[in-house]
């Protein structure tokens, strides 16, 4: 039996009248997914448990199995687990994003305008963040690389205990309403305020606006948490398997669970990735024996936070087309049964440009049984409709590996 889970981050989306009232899944061009719809069972689930954030650490987790009350211990521990960042038990690991501020004045008068730096480049942004490091950099606070705009900073005997804010929650908005809070936080603040000063007039980002990109003008620190500590997940769910991801969040979880990591070259987490290789790569894991795979596609939710719902639903069109048609191609006729699900991690609505924390449409396929019980096609509105809602994301996992 092989096993397939393909996430869709933040795919769910609200109705929207300019696309005749539909949601971006169902105006999306994706007849194999909702051809399999056809046969196998459509539902909802909820990825977020209450007074939890909506974040993909979160539901991504749920969705992998953990329980995030018990195994969530913040972001970037995670990612920092995939950089290949050895933590102490006393050590925090903090998310560094570099993003764009614009306006004038002071700092906190200029407005978060883009949280990726326009998807900058990893080498662009190993400069920037080498350049920060050396400013910033000490015994006890150290800078690392990441992807894109993704990045980490490691501080010694750090504490948890602050107010940081994802900033894709507050594009548009006055970077002074949104800076750290809580006793001690004062260290970050002061980092992010210098590191504009230290970047605005980088040449990297000279570089950037004179080809019409947007600068990485600013650090921003949010996503803090120690070492995680999650259960095998061979030994949870007594098979082996891969993620294959270009978000090091994703990749991390893999590695603190014990699942091989498997990187993609031309793998960025935008509608311009390479989704033929994330589906190669999910098939040649499977002629190796692997009897689970992960395949993570950020393009959705990224699609999301810049706001372009037609390039939302052109993303979809595209994880179709590109990464499940040619792996469900592979798995019938490989004559081996398996199971397959389809999910958002959590709702990224276009009109806001954030995460919310709603219950999502799933979708599960099963090579061995033909329901006819779903209806039309994999949406919201089919999810709704369908015979099962699950409370919690690890309860879906259980079932989807249960074989029932």
């Amino acid at each position: 039996m092989k096993y397939l889970i393909v996430l869709t981050d933040g795919a769910a989306d609200v109705q929207r009248e300019e696309i005749g009232g539909k949601t971006a899944l169902q105006a999306a061009d994706m007849p194999t997914v909702n051809e399999l719809a056809k046969r196998g069972e459509v539902g909802m689930v909820k990825t977020v448990p209450d007074g939890m954030q909506p974040g993909s650490d979160v539901a991504n987790l749920s969705v992998m199995g953990y329980d995030p009350a018990k195994y969530h211990t913040g972001r970037s521990p995670l990612e920092a687990a995939s950089m290949g960042i050895e933590m102490s038990d006393t050590d925090v690991s903090f998310r560094c994003n570099i993003i764009t501020l614009e306006g004038s004045g002071a700092y906190e008068e200029l407005t978060i305008k883009d949280h990726s730096s326009g998807d900058i480049t990893s080498e662009e942004a190993a400069v920037l963040i080498k350049t920060v490091n050396d400013a910033f950099g000490s015994e006890t606070v150290q800078f690392y690389p990441g992807v894109s705009y993704r990045h980490a900073m490691i501080v010694k005997n750090g504490s948890t205990e602050y107010d940081l804010t994802p900033p894709h929650d507050v594009l548009e908005q006055k970077v002074g309403d949104n800076l750290p809070k809580g006793e001690g936080s004062e260290f970050i603040t002061e980092m992010m305020k210098k590191s504009y000063d230290l970047l605005k007039d980088h040449p990297v980002n000279i570089s950037r606006m004179e080809r019409g990109l947007n600068p990485a003008n600013t650090i921003w620190i949010w996503g803090q948490g120690r070492r995680p500590a999650l259960t095998s997940f061979s030994e949870k769910f007594n098979i082996d398997g891969a993620v294959i991801s270009a978000v090091d969040l994703i990749k991390g979880i893999g590695v603190c669970s014990g699942l091989e990591s498997i990187d993609v070259e031309g793998a960025t987490g935008t509608i311009k990735t390479n989704f033929d290789g994330k589906a190669q790569a999910a098939i040649d894991a499977f002629k190796r024996g692997r009897e689970f795979v992960y395949i993570h596609l950020e393009a959705p939710d990224e699609c999301s936070h810049q706001g372009s719902l037609s390039e939302k639903i052109e993303s979809l069109g595209l994880i179709d087309k590109k990464v499940v048609k040619p792996v469900i191609d592979y798995l019938n006729s490989s004559g081996e049964d398996y199971r397959f699900l389809i999910l958002p991690d959590h709702p990224t609505p276009v009109n806001i440009r954030t995460h919310t924390g709603e219950p999502v449409p799933y979708m599960l396929y099963d090579s061995r049984r033909d329901t006819g019980e779903s209806g039309n096609s994999y949406c919201e509105e089919s999810g709704r409709n369908g015979r099962f809602h699950f409370a919690e994301g690890c309860e879906l996992t259980e079932y989807f590996f249960s074989n029932k």
